[in-house]
């Protein structure tokens, strides 16, 4: 059989289209993820890692914490006065700094990058070991966990099992998806 370039073979045709399909298919997805890892950055990388050993909070829950609290942005102020990457009170630090962790910083190293992560992580640890379950840390960590307990006791808004129907503050609902949603995306982007 003779390969006639100006009419080659039908089979080979749909060989060689069927492979250029698959090539811009990886390299879509090349792309994709390019573009989606410059929206769901890993800024501040060799501090996440350290605190993430230290408290056993996964990697992907801080970057997700951050990238929803701060949008990475050490210095981000929020209207309630909540500071720095993990958008941290100053009261809430004040009571880590010195009765849970007895170094007595000033409310001033929120803006510290490392500081305000091992603080954030720290919090999200001690709220993990508080409920147990990601949502409610996530809810706990927007609107207190005092406000989180009471919504817990009330036999309208808790499922009985420990976790919540409804989260009743609307805030707190939109951030609760909002991390949960990050964290998934840091886990399909960066997850092993």
């Amino acid at each position: 059989m003779r390969f006639d370039r100006r009419n080659p073979p039908r089979v080979l045709v749909i060989i060689l289209m069927a492979i250029l399909a698959v090539g811009i298919g990886f390299f879509a997805d090349f792309l994709v993820t390019c573009v989606e890892k410059q929206v769901y950055p890993r800024g501040y990388e060799e501090h996440v890692k350290v605190y993430a050993g230290q408290y056993g909070v996964p990697e992907e829950v801080i970057f997700a914490v951050i990238k929803c609290e701060s949008d990475f942005d050490s210095g981000a102020v929020s209207r309630a006065g909540a500071v720095g990457l993990m958008q941290m009170l100053p009261s809430t630090f004040e009571w880590l700094t010195d009765d849970i962790l007895f170094e007595h910083l000033e409310s001033g190293m929120l803006y510290d990058p490392e500081t305000n992560i091992r603080y954030g992580v720290c919090y999200l640890s001690r709220l993990y070991d508080r409920y147990a379950d990601w949502e409610l840390v996530f809810a706990a960590y927007n609107a207190g966990p005092g406000t989180v307990d009471g919504w817990l006791e009330d036999v309208g808004l808790s499922d009985g099992a420990g976790g919540l129907k409804k989260i009743p503050y609307k805030e707190t609902r939109r951030h609760v998806k909002k991390v949960m949603r990050a964290w998934k995306m840091y886990e399909r982007l960066y997850g092993e």
